[in-house]
C-alpha cells in the first residue's frame, strides 16, 4: 500500500498533519495505536494559548502566536468539509493572580515575553477591571493577565473533525496498529505492522511518547517524558464565564473544567486527592460560587515533554523525507501543524526558522 506521506500517530498533532497534507492534495495514511495509547487529547485542556507561551525561546513564541492566528481558517475549513464544530472560542484569556507577588511574577513574564517576541496585546488588568469584565469573582484576586488572542476549543471534537476530514480527503486512517518496523531509505520508507506493509516517500513520527523509540529508526532522536496532568470536571452549570481561563474553563456544554496540575509521574494516570484538592481551593478561590458545584468526574492524562517544554520539529539528515514532530499543546498548534508545517512536509523542506526546535538543541558539548 503506497502513499505520498504516512504520519505514525493519530493524536492531535499527527491528525492535524495528516489531514493538513491530505488537503494539499498528497496521499495519506494515518498509522494509529487508537484508544490504547497513551492519547494527551483525553487530557487536553482544550487551550487556544499565547500569553505565556515562549519565553526563553521567541521562536516558539511567534509560532504560537501565527497558530492563533490560522485557527479560525482552520475551524472553519474542518466545520464545512465534516459538520463537526472544533468549537473554537477566541474572547481573550486570562491568567489570575491571587498575591500581589503573583502579578508581579506574571508582570515581569509579560515584559520579558514583550521585549523579546513583541507586544500581542497582552497586559495587567488590575482588580477593579477584573470585576467589571468576570463577576463573581473572590476577594482573593488580586489582578490578572489579559491576552486578547487566547481562546479555547474542544479537543475532542478537533480531534474527530481532523480524522474525518481526512477520509472526506480520501486519507486512509489505520487504527489498532502498532508499529513493528521502519526500513527506511532516502525518500523511502516502508512500515512494517505484522504482516501488512505501508510505502512512502515521506514519513512523520508524530506518535506522541512513542516517538521516543520510533524516531532513532529514521535517524532522528526525540527526548520526551511524560508528565501526568489531573482534570477535574463539574455538572453543567448556567453560563457564567465569557472569557478562557488559565486553569478554569467553562465548556460550550456548561461543563466546568479545572486543571495545570503537573507532576513527574512516568506512565502512571492514577488521580490523587491532594493534587485534586490543591487544584480546587486554587479555582474556588477564584469563583467562590463553584464550592457548590458538584464534581462529576476526575482524570489524570500524559503530557508529552521535551527536556526544555519547547515542540521539536525535524527532518532527517541520514534519510530526507522523514520528519519528527512533537509538542504539549496539540490545541494550540493544531492550526500552524495543519496550515503551515503539513505544508512544508508535502514540499519536503523544513523552513530555515524550523532551526530553533531541532533536537539539536540539547547537545551538550564535551570537554
Amino acid at each position: 500500500m503506497a502513499y505520498d506521506v504516512i504520519v505514525i500517530g493519530g493524536g492531535l498533532v499527527g491528525g492535524a498533519i495528516a489531514w493538513g497534507a491530505a488537503a494539499k492534495g498528497a496521499s495519506v495514511a494515518l498509522i494509529d495505536q487508537g484508544d490504547i495509547a497513551f492519547r494527551a487529547a483525553r487530557g487536553n485542556f482544550g487551550l487556544v494559548w499565547v500569553q505565556s507561551k515562549g519565553a526563553g525561546m521567541p521562536a516558539y513564541a511567534h509560532w504560537t502566536r501565527a497558530s492563533a492566528e490560522l485557527w479560525p481558517e482552520l475551524a472553519d475549513t474542518l466545520a464545512g468539509a465534516t459538520g463537526v464544530d472544533a468549537a473554537l472560542r477566541q474572547r481573550g484569556g486570562l491568567a489570575f493572580c491571587l498575591t500581589d507577588a503573583e502579578l508581579e511574577e506574571r508582570a515581569s513574564l509579560l515584559t520579558r515575553m514583550h521585549n523579546e517576541s513583541g507586544d500581542i496585546g497582552t497586559r495587567i488588568v488590575d482588580r477593579d477591571e477584573i470585576r467589571a469584565m468576570v463577576p463573581g469573582i473572590g476577594d482573593r484576586v488580586v489582578g490578572a493577565s489579559f491576552c486578547p488572542i487566547d481562546g479555547e476549543a474542544h479537543p475532542l471534537h478537533l480531534l474527530r473533525a481532523l480524522h474525518s476530514g481526512l477520509l472526506r480527503l480520501g486519507g486512509d486512517y489505520l487504527p489498532g496498529r502498532t508499529v513493528d518496523a521502519i526500513d527506511a531509505a532516502p525518500n523511502s520508507f516502508t512500515v512494517r505492522i505484522g504482516a501488512e506493509r505501508f510505502i512512502a516517500e515521506k514519513l512523520v513520527i508524530a506518535a506522541g511518547l512513542g516517538s521516543r523509540e520510533l524516531a532513532p529508526l529514521v535517524g532522528l532522536r526525540m527526548p520526551v517524558t511524560p508528565l501526568r496532568g489531573q482534570i477535574i470536571v463539574t455538572e453543567r452549570l448556567r453560563p457564567f464565564l465569557d472569557y478562557t481561563c488559565h486553569t478554569l474553563r467553562q465548556t460550550v456544554e456548561g461543563l466546568v473544567m479545572m486543571g495545570d496540575s503537573q507532576e513527574d509521574a512516568g506512565f502512571d494516570t492514577s488521580v490523587g486527592v491532594p493534587v485534586l484538592r490543591t487544584m480546587a481551593e486554587r479555582n474556588t478561590a477564584v469563583f467562590p460560587a463553584l464550592k457548590e458545584a458538584s464534581i462529576v468526574r476526575v482524570w489524570a492524562a500524559l503530557r508529552v515533554m521535551s527536556p526544555d517544554g519547547f515542540p521539536i520539529y525535524e527532518q532527517s539528515e541520514r534519510y530526507p523525507g522523514a520528519f519528527a514532530a512533537t509538542c504539549h499543546s496539540g490545541v494550540t498548534l493544531a492550526g500552524a501543524h495543519a496550515l503551515a508545517l503539513a505544508p512544508a512536509i508535502v514540499a519536503g523542506e523544513l523552513p530555515e526558522h524550523f532551526a530553533a526546535f531541532s533536537a539539536r538543541r540539547f547537545d551538550v558539548p564535551t570537554h
